[in-house]
C-alpha cells in the first residue's frame, strides 16, 4: 500500500512538473510572438496608458484591438516578474514588437514625445486655434479653457491671459491636456520676466513687471527685425517719460478685435478703445500678444538716443527721427505717397 502511495506521489509530482514546464513554454511563446501588425493598417500604431491604469486593463485593450492574442500570458508574466509599474503616456507599436517588449516599454516609460511650437507675437486666440488643429486637442473650448486658466492663477490679477504665455517649442505627451501645456508656458513666462526684471536698466517708466510685459508685447508686434527691438523700446520709453502718447498701430489693431480686416485707416485711429494709444496716454491695460524673451529684454534695456518717432519703411524695417519735421518728411516718403488711406506704425 505504501509503495502504491509513493508511486502516486511521484506520478503527480512528475505530472505537475511536466504541466508546469509546458505552461512556462506556452507563456514564453505567447509573450514573445510578434504583434498582429496587419490589424494596425489604417489604425494609429500606438496605445495610451492613462493615470490609474493597470497591466490587465492595458492588455485587455490591446487584445480588444487584436494587437496581441493572449492577455492572460503577459498578465501572468508581469505579475511573477514584477513588471507591473507601468508609466502614464502614449507608446508606439512597432512591427518588431511583442507583448513582452510592449510591457517592458511601458515599465521603462518609453513614451512618445510630441512637440508644438508657438510663434513669438501670437495672441491668445492664435494659441487656441493652433492647438485645436491637433487631433488630441481638437475639442478645445476657448471659454472653458479661459475659466480653467484663471482658476489656475493665470491672468487672475488683471483678468486677462494675454501676454502670460511664453512663445517656444514645448514637448508634450499623449496624456497631456491643453491646460498642461499652457501652464508650462505660463511658468516659463513668469521665470523669464522675473529674471529680466531683476536686471532691468535704471530710470524706466514701469512700476511693475506687468507694465514691462505690456511694453514687450508692443515691441514684439512693432518689428520683425531683432536689431530694431532696443531702438523701438528707446523711442517708446522716451515718449512715456515725456508724457507723449505712444501712438502705435498694433495696439489699435488689437482693440479693433474682429473688426480688423488687414488694413488700418484714419477712422480707426479716431475710434476710442482702451487700446487706442493714439487717443489714450500711457500703456494700454494689458499686453497685446505673447512677447519673446528678446522683446522683454528690449523693454527693460532700451537703446539710448534722441529719436522720438519712427515710421515703417515698407521693407520690414523703420525710419527713426528725432524731430517732428524730420518725421513728417519720412511719413510723406514712406506712407502717404505709398498708401494714402492706410497707415502702419508712425507715431506723430
Amino acid at each position: 500500500m505504501k509503495k502504491l502511495i509513493f508511486q502516486a506521489i511521484i506520478a503527480l509530482t512528475l505530472g505537475a512538473f511536466v504541466c508546469g514546464a509546458s505552461l512556462v513554454v506556452m507563456i514564453d511563446m505567447k509573450i514573445n510572438e510578434p504583434v498582429n501588425w496587419a490589424v494596425l493598417a489604417g489604425d494609429s500604431p500606438e496605445f495610451t496608458i492613462k493615470k490609474g491604469a493597470r497591466v490587465n486593463g492595458v492588455t485587455e485593450a490591446l487584445f480588444y484591438r487584436e494587437i496581441i492574442s493572449n492577455p492572460w500570458a503577459i498578465n501572468l508574466y508581469a505579475k511573477f516578474t514584477g513588471l507591473t509599474k507601468i508609466k502614464v503616456g502614449t507608446y508606439s507599436v512597432e512591427s518588431t514588437d511583442t507583448p513582452l517588449s510592449l510591457l517592458e516599454k511601458s515599465n521603462r516609460g518609453d513614451v512618445i514625445q510630441y512637440q508644438i511650437t508657438f510663434v513669438e507675437g501670437w495672441s491668445f486666440n492664435q494659441w487656441v486655434s493652433h492647438l485645436s488643429l491637433i487631433k488630441q486637442f481638437e475639442d478645445t473650448n476657448k471659454e472653458v479653457l479661459l475659466k480653467r486658466l484663471k482658476l489656475s492663477g493665470i491672468g487672475e490679477e488683471h483678468d486677462n491671459i494675454e501676454g502670460w504665455l511664453f512663445p517656444d517649442t514645448y514637448n508634450y505627451l499623449g496624456t497631456d491636456t491643453v491646460l498642461d501645456i499652457m501652464l508650462r508656458a505660463h511658468r516659463k513666462m513668469n521665470r523669464v520676466l522675473e529674471q529680466e526684471w531683476a536686471k532691468r536698466a535704471p530710470g524706466l517708466p514701469y512700476k511693475t513687471p506687468y507694465e514691462a510685459l505690456i511694453m514687450a508685447s508692443i515691441i514684439e508686434k512693432e518689428t520683425g527685425l531683432a536689431e530694431e527691438r532696443e531702438t523701438i523700446s528707446g523711442v517708446f520709453v522716451r515718449r512715456l517719460l515725456k508724457g507723449m502718447r505712444l501712438q502705435t498701430d498694433p495696439t489699435v489693431i488689437y482693440g479693433m478685435g474682429d473688426r480688423y480686416d488687414g488694413d488700418i485707416r484714419r477712422r480707426d485711429l479716431r475710434q476710442l478703445t482702451p487700446y487706442n494709444t493714439y487717443m489714450i496716454k500711457g500703456l494700454p491695460p494689458t499686453p497685446i500678444a505673447m512677447p519673446s524673451g528678446a522683446s522683454i529684454s528690449a523693454a527693460l534695456h532700451p537703446k539710448a538716443g534722441s529719436s522720438l518717432y519712427f515710421v515703417a519703411r515698407g521693407d520690414g524695417g523703420h525710419y527713426f527721427s528725432s524731430t517732428l519735421q524730420e518725421h513728417l518728411g519720412a511719413v510723406k516718403k514712406y506712407q502717404l505717397e505709398q498708401r494714402a488711406e492706410n497707415y502702419q506704425s508712425a507715431p506723430n
